[in-house]
């Protein structure tokens, strides 16, 4: 079983910048893809990156290039996700997630993930 816990949630002025962490326990987290996922009321869970096990290959949305970069430091067993020029637009409960087994790709869709956090509230005020 899998623990994923995250925190560095808050409110942040729009252009501010924000880093999301996510502790991972109860596993082996560097064979593990991660991911990060957030869903605003009234919206599905929207992908937003992901990261290869070994922190070689990333993915992000379009909505986010060029603003947000995962990385993750497998001695702390802890994936990030820094946030610069924060828009409204990004307030939403942030998820992270773990996909166990192997895939030949950095996975994007939530159903392919194992493992979900509980989430952390980022706020973005106009």
């Amino acid at each position: 079983q899998v623990q994923l816990v995250e925190s560095g949630g808050g409110l942040v002025q729009a252009g501010g910048s924000l880093r999301l962490s996510c502790a991972a326990s109860g596993g082996t987290f560097s064979s593990y893809a991660m991911g990060w996922f957030r869903q605003a009321p009234g919206k599905e869970r929207e992908f937003v990156t992901a990261i290869s096990r070994s922190g070689g290959s990333t993915n992000y949305a379009d909505s986010v290039k060029g603003r947000f970069t995962i990385s993750r430091d497998n001695a702390k067993n802890t994936v990030y996700l820094q946030m610069n020029s924060l828009k409204p637009d990004d307030t939403a409960v942030y998820h992270c997630a773990a996909r166990t087994s192997s895939l030949p790709l950095v996975p994007i869709r939530s159903s392919l993930y194992d493992y979900w956090g509980q989430g952390t509230q980022v706020t973005v005020s106009s």
